[in-house]
């Protein structure tokens, strides 16, 4: 059976490979490198893992698997083909982790493997959502931000494909990460407004403001007393 699932695995696409010296290089910040590298990495093994998934899972998992790995494809020549535009070099090989949940299912049968592909898979699709879904609303990048639209479109989709599984253990899945609580005070919203974080601080602005009512009250005493 390895046998076998290994000359399909090598019969079927695989990743496409990026070629960053055809393009022309642009200032990417490290929020648009995460995206390229997120979307990168993760087609480098949920290809193979769909792959597998089509060849050892059970009849539901088969067609889960095989519809990631082929839309994975697609995405992966998408992220290439942004990489090459902007100049950037992106991976090539799966991380030690990713090698590991293959090998994981590598070693898997049955009911077992069915499980352990879908956890691995929809864990890692929790967690680049909402990378791209950050990136998408603040890049100021127009490859990156199509990226991340054809991006958000499949991760969706994949999300959607592994729950429809019914094996998603939705209560081992990890928290959502929020974003820390904004400064709404006075001051933070107009340096928001004026796009600028200002030089002072807010203790000199205080000071500031006291010694004019002090002065303030200086004049209204005068005026009182000469009018007396």
């Amino acid at each position: 059976m390895l046998v076998a699932v290994a000359a399909a695995l090598v019969a079927t696409p695989g990743p496409a490979a990026a070629d960053p010296g055809s393009g022309f290089p642009t200032q990417l910040n490290a929020a648009d490198m995460l995206l390229l590298n997120g979307v990168r990495q993760a087609g480098l093994w949920e290809i193979p893992a769909g792959q597998m998934a089509a060849q050892r899972g059970s009849p539901k998992v088969r067609k889960v698997g095989t519809m990631i790995a082929d839309q994975h494809v697609q995405l992966d020549q998408l992220v290439v083909d942004a990489a090459n535009k902007l100049g950037a070099a992106i991976p090539s090989t799966p991380t030690a982790e990713q090698q590991g949940w293959l090998n994981e299912m590598q070693k898997a049968k049955g009911v077992q493997f069915d499980q352990i592909f879908v956890t691995r898979l929809r864990a890692a699709h929790g967690k680049i959502f909402p990378v791209i879904g950050a990136v998408r609303s603040s890049t100021r990048d127009p490859i990156v931000r199509k990226l991340a639209d054809d991006a958000n479109i499949f991760v969706m989709n994949h999300m959607k494909m592994l729950e429809s599984t019914g094996l998603v253990q939705y209560e081992r899945l990890p928290p959502a990460a929020l974003p820390p609580a904004q400064d709404t005070s006075a001051l933070a919203i107009a340096q928001a407004n004026a796009g600028l974080r200002g030089p002072v601080s807010t203790t000199v602005l205080v000071g500031v403001l006291i010694v004019m009512l002090g002065v303030a009250s200086v004049t209204v005493i005068r005026m009182v007393r000469s009018r007396g």
